[in-house]
């Protein structure tokens, strides 16, 4: 019962917090902010349109630990390693763009749009840009002040099995259709070797080049093989939505349901019911519409997981460096 009550004062405390969130928020203090972030996005994604996945990970890095507040961004000190330089996050990208944008935001309006903001306008509009759904933004969201590596355990690991998948997600008050459908974000970007080549190895730690997972299907295998030469390639970049990694469409599915999902954790959506019912529906791509609807429903949710607001946290004036 116990723990049945602490998961309900978590959901009630979600929700609370995410009742507090207003797309409105900055209606009076900042009503440019929407038209600031998109001008540098637009000018960014221009010239460098892979940044759009990375910009969209930031973001979903971010809510998973302390819920959506900008920890992700801080610094380590001399007294202390921060999210950022944990193993999960090393292979982040896009912080010094995130700071441009959030000095035009205070060129436009100081000390008053958190970076914890900023961040989820971002990673909204670079779903947008990349031809993906548009969804308005709750917003209100404060930056808070710390920032631990050890606590990005709770990030859903690219080699987590459906069980452990589940479990990280409920426990941000996220179901498995959040699962499934926030899962389609690899539909844009790309991944290093190191995050899957053990698919392609060393799966069960026989040390065998024949030790391969057996639910990526052989052909795909072979093709990763041939770009990721081992497992100490710590450099080789690969298409997570191979042939449209830049565009934000139904192509995710259709691949997991090929066995061509690029993370064990892929294809794990096929080992439930309900996620794989959902994986094979939209693998058809004959529901665009409708997965973009839950798409924005889904970013909607987790980006109200654990927010502070009011007076808590701060609005840090550097997204790097608390005030």
């Amino acid at each position: 019962m116990a723990s049945w009550a602490a998961l309900l004062a978590l959901l009630l405390s979600a929700f609370s917090a995410a009742a507090q969130l207003d797309e409105r928020f900055y209606g009076q203090s900042c009503p440019s902010v929407e038209d600031v972030v998109r001008k540098e996005m637009v000018r960014a994604l221009s010239v460098a349109p892979s940044l759009a996945g990375p910009l969209l990970r930031m973001h979903f890095h971010d809510c998973f630990v302390r819920g959506c507040d900008g920890s992700v961004l801080l610094d380590s000190t001399a007294n202390n390693t921060a999210e950022k330089d944990a193993k999960p996050n090393l292979t982040l990208r896009g912080f010094g763009f995130i700071e441009r944008v959030k000095a035009a935001v205070e060129k436009a309006c100081p000390d008053t749009v958190s970076c914890a903001d900023v961040l989820a306008l971002m990673a909204r509009d670079a779903v947008w840009l990349s031809k993906g759904p548009f969804w308005a933004v709750p917003l209100g969201r404060r930056d808070g002040r710390v920032s631990i590596s050890n606590e990005t355990d709770q990030l859903p690991p690219p080699t987590g099995n459906f069980t452990e998948l589940a479990q990280l997600f409920g426990a941000k008050g996220l179901d498995t259709r959040d699962l499934a459908v926030l899962s389609a974000g690899h539909t844009i970007g790309t991944s290093h070797c190191f995050s899957f080549s053990d698919r392609l190895y060393n799966f069960t730690g026989l040390d065998d080049a024949r030790d391969t997972d057996p639910e990526l299907d052989r052909a795909y295998m072979a093709r990763l093989r041939a770009k990721c030469a081992s497992l100490d390639d710590n450099t080789t970049l690969v298409e997570m939505d191979p042939g449209s990694f830049r565009t934000f469409d139904l192509g995710y599915y259709a691949n997991v349901a090929k066995r061509r999902g690029l993370f064990h954790s892929d294809a794990q959506l096929l080992a439930d019911p309900s996620t794989r019912a959902y994986v094979l529906r939209h693998a058809t791509g004959a529901h665009r519409d409708e997965f973009f609807a839950d798409f924005a429903a889904s970013m909607v949710k987790m980006g109200s997981v654990g927010v502070l607001t009011g007076g808590q946290g701060e609005v840090r004036k550097k997204c790097n460096v608390v005030n």
